[in-house]
């Protein structure tokens, strides 16, 4: 008889408990998905668009595969080429995406965090708080996100030229390359795993900045395995939802040869955009429990320190946990 590993056991139980969560509470967290509909639009609608609409894509393309060829990269590989057009697409977004980023999904996940936040129960100033500490946190996650991808290129572009004259036949170049991205996708990974575990941190303590981060790191030290597997469940469903978007929006748009979209499309791409933004809020709730459970597990850890005082912490966080469960 096959045994689920202990990781996944907690990712499923996680998860369970997020869509109870959601479900217990369907209302309210219907209205926080309709606070990210215009972030959700502007996600899918920048994916759609081809890299001769924006001319920013095309110069952001360009001059990566200046840099790339420059730093000895062979531009010309199959890998290298459709790399340069994800990564040209993803900073691209990324940048459009800014004013959305700041405003309704920060919105969203304060609006989220603030009805999970059983600590701080004295409502409408404690939402502008909860909105300012994530918004902090935001602006110094952007700022380790640029700094993770600059280190990685600048580690990629010293390992080709130290090992150029290793790599001299096409199969080598293409196997340190595919290493290389692997590398790259793995960094990130794990960037973005800890942003977003700062950002649900600093809401729940009301505590912005770079210590959130910080904070985030240590939390989430011994539980990356968990972490990993909550972030692609729900990375996999949002690709999944913007396929669908593509499939059904997108492409017939492209094959209609019409200038405005039917209304039929319109509604279709409204409701595939708000299934997009309750994924938003499922991910938001699956933060904030996964960040409880760490809380429990850092409080059994330091037990034999503080032991009346901590245990009664553990207590409490438990049973706010079994209640959300029950």
């Amino acid at each position: 008889m096959s045994s689920i590993p202990m990781g996944g056991t907690t990712t499923i139980k996680i998860i369970r408990r997020s869509i109870h969560t959601f479900l217990q509470s369907y209302n309210y967290f219907t209205i926080s998905s309709l606070l990210a509909l215009p972030f959700s639009l502007s996600v899918l609608l920048s994916s759609s668009l081809s890299p001769d609409f924006i001319s920013l894509q095309h110069t952001i393309h360009f001059r990566l595969r200046s840099l790339f060829e420059a730093a000895g990269i062979p531009v010309s590989s199959q890998f290298f080429i459709t790399f340069n057009l994800k990564l040209s697409q993803t900073i691209t977004s990324a940048i459009l995406l800014l004013p959305f980023t700041f405003s309704f999904l920060l919105i969203t996940k304060t609006s989220v965090i603030q009805s999970l936040n059983t600590h701080n129960k004295n409502p409408s100033s404690n939402f502008s708080r909860i909105y300012n500490s994530i918004l902090q946190t935001q602006l110094w996650n952007s700022f380790l996100i640029m700094s993770a991808n600059a280190t990685s290129f600048w580690v990629l572009f010293i390992a080709f030229n130290c090992l150029e004259k290793i790599l001299s036949s096409s199969t080598s170049i293409l196997l340190f390359s595919m290493v290389g991205g692997i590398a790259y996708s793995v960094v990130i990974a794990n960037t973005m795993i800890i942003c977003n575990m700062a950002l649900v941190l600093s809401g729940m303590e009301t505590r912005g900045g770079f210590i959130s981060i910080l904070k985030a790191c240590v939390m989430i030290k011994r539980r990356i395995p968990t972490a990993l597997s909550l972030s692609l469940y729900i990375n996999i469903t949002l690709a999944g939802i913007e396929a669908l978007f593509q499939f059904r929006v997108a492409s017939a748009y492209a094959n209609s040869r019409t200038s405005n979209p039917s209304p039929l499309m319109v509604l279709e791409g409204f409701l595939i955009a708000y299934l997009y933004s309750v994924i938003i809020t499922l991910d938001t709730i699956t933060g904030c429990i996964f960040y409880k459970s760490c809380k429990i597990k850092a409080c059994k850890n330091n037990l034999d320190q503080e032991a009346g005082r901590t245990h009664g912490s553990c207590l409490e966080v438990k049973r706010e946990e079994d209640e959300e469960l029950y």
